[in-house]
């Protein structure tokens, strides 16, 4: 139930985002017309198509976000005509008639005394569609849990919710709007221009829709309102963001979080017959969720495999779930091949289908799972750090299990990740995660835009702050983009110690050559570790690379990537 109160006062507090200024127009639209047969109608199709799109792109990941796109395409074309109409009457007429066969007539009687039903809803509809890419962060808790555990009734529902609190501050607006609306043309006798001014802010509406506007530089400013705004309803509601639920000295407790779930599901088992949960009974097991690209958990794994070297002689059994992120992270013998390079000795389920995941109803990486002895869950740390208050759970259970038992020391103090695996230490802004895919792409200054799943020639020149780009002739997929002629490249306008690109070579396995440069130079010193001085370097595997280690970080920096070679696939860029 907590869910569904924070999902529907998410949704309220949508009003207070530049988010959702495009939209407004539309529902003001219907502000001068009685709310129980046009506002009323209005927003139970805007949040039904809400919930609809929404749970497509939960369910279908790549091919929803594509039929969302040309419904957006269809919905900019309707409302188009929609506010050429209020514009020129003149011309409602003949706007609408092709819309008679499906009962819209959305101009003409919008403007009429008595608009139907059907034509407010009808626009409610199409104002979903434009609406459905503007959420903030307990949205994206919703859809990412969605996407991970897979759809259900209760997922469709927690949208709906997050619909409903939308549409009930909406209605709020619109039923204030309706007053002024009517004082202005009662007052004034504007009535004709106020009709005028709503269809030219339609207009305008959908060109910054068109544009990109409303998901780009909107977004981005509603971040800045929104955002604390959500977060401290989390907080309040006791749901804290993952990088906040663990402190310092959080062993002193240790909750009953149920048993532990099952381990069936796997694909395989590396160095290790498979597990069982019942098998495990009278072991302490720190579950692992991981992936090999992941630069978080990368640079987690330095501590995981220093537990398990240190305390398996006491009892201590550690479990990697290797979940996959991108498609080639299914591969069997890619994750062989990693666990291998990493060092990895420890049981690895390789978890392709998502079973074990779901089954500790996950959602990050990495995740990790502290069981007892007794096969009860009683601690879990989600993201990195706080690895001497994890080591202390961990000597806690195992004392649990052996009565009498002590241990002295801890082996995270001294543990030293080397090359990717090294913690982060640049504090205050830094890049975020960026995919190179259209699925999840976000920040990207190529030219011209992102033509799908097809080869297309692009210029970039990113100047400001996390801009980024490609050059050269690539076919951007839902994941990733793959390098059709060498000479290729790819900008990013960066601030970090550290910049990796995760990325692999073409289907037909050839080695491809890159170069990097940093502010137009070779890095020198600056150089990652599968690069050289000179900024050389082999895409040989499917895997991250770590490009840049700045000796002094702190100030932004222009990088580039030029590809020797043609077919290269690159995923995304992480940063530390």
């Amino acid at each position: 139930m907590v869910l569904y109160i924070l999902a529907y006062l998410g949704g309220v507090l949508t009003i207070i985002s530049p988010c959702i200024l495009p939209v407004l127009p539309f529902v003001f639209a219907r502000a001068g017309r009685p709310f129980l047969t046009n506002g009323l109608p209005m927003l139970i199709g805007m949040a039904l198509m809400f919930m609809v799109v929404a749970t497509l792109a939960a369910v279908g990941g790549g091919w929803a976000v594509q039929a969302n796109q040309y419904g957006r395409i269809a919905a900019l074309l309707l409302l188009a005509l929609f506010g050429l109409a209020l514009l020129l009457p003149g011309l409602a007429d003949r706007l609408t008639q092709p819309l008679v066969g499906w009962g819209s007539r959305l101009s003409a009687q919008a403007d009429a005394g008595g608009s139907s039903i059907g034509a407010s809803l009808l626009l409610g509809i199409a104002t979903g569609l434009l609406w459905a890419p503007c959420a903030g962060p307990i949205l994206g808790l919703v859809l990412t849990g969605a996407a991970l555990q897979g759809a259900s009734v209760a997922t469709s529902l927690l949208l709906m919710a997050y619909a409903l609190g939308a549409a009930t501050s909406l209605a709020l607006a619109l039923l204030v709007g309706g007053r002024i609306f009517r004082a202005m043309k009662q007052s004034l006798g504007v009535g004709e221009w106020v009709r005028r001014a709503v269809g030219a802010a339609v207009l305008v509406a959908v060109a910054a829709i068109a544009l990109g506007v409303d998901t780009g530089f909107l977004s981005r400013v509603s971040l800045a309102g929104t955002t604390r705004v959500e977060e401290g309803l989390m907080a309040r509601l006791g749901i804290a963001n993952p990088a906040s639920q663990q402190r310092e000295g959080e062993a002193a407790t240790l909750a009953d979080e149920g048993p532990m779930p099952a381990l069936d599901g796997s694909v395989t088992w590396l160095n290790s017959p498979p597990l069982t949960r019942e098998g495990l009974k009278g072991k302490v097991v720190l579950v692992d969720f991981w992936t090999y690209s992941c630069i978080n958990c990368l640079r987690a794994l330095p501590y995981v495999r220093a537990w398990a070297e240190k305390y398996g002689r006491d009892g201590l059994v550690v479990i990697g779930v290797h979940t996959p992120e991108f498609a080639f992270e299914k591969d069997v013998a890619n994750v062989r091949k990693a666990i291998a390079d990493l060092g990895i000795r420890y049981p690895v389920a390789v978890d392709n289908d998502y079973r074990i995941w779901r089954a500790f109803r996950n959602n990050y990486w990495p995740a990790h799972y502290f069981i007892d002895a007794n096969g009860r869950i009683r601690h879990h740390h989600y993201g990195e750090g706080d690895y001497a208050g994890s080591e202390r759970v961990i000597q806690r259970l195992l004392a649990e299990a052996q009565p009498g038992r002590t241990f002295e020391g801890m082996v995270a103090g001294a543990v030293k990740g080397e090359g990717v695996e090294a913690a982060s230490v640049l504090r205050g802004r830094r890049s975020p995660e960026t995919y190179i895919g259209y699925a999840r792409s976000e920040r990207s200054v190529s030219q011209p835009a992102t033509v799908r799943d097809k080869p297309a020639a692009y210029e970039a020149n990113p100047t400001a702050f996390n801009q980024w780009g490609l050059a050269g002739t690539w076919t951007v997929g839902g994941e990733s983009a793959t390098l059709g002629k060498a000479g290729g490249r790819i900008l990013y306008h960066f601030r970090a110690r550290d910049l990796h690109l995760v990325m692999g070579p073409g289907r037909d396995g050839r080695p491809v050559r890159f170069r990097v440069t940093i502010d137009g130079k070779a890095p020198g010193a600056d150089a990652g570790v599968d690069v050289d001085a000179a900024g050389n370097g082999t895409v040989d595997s499917q895997r991250l690379y770590q490009l840049v280690r700045l000796k002094q970080a702190g100030d932004e920096h222009q990088f580039v990537i030029e590809f020797l070679d043609p077919a290269v696939e690159a995923f995304s860029f992480t940063f530390g």
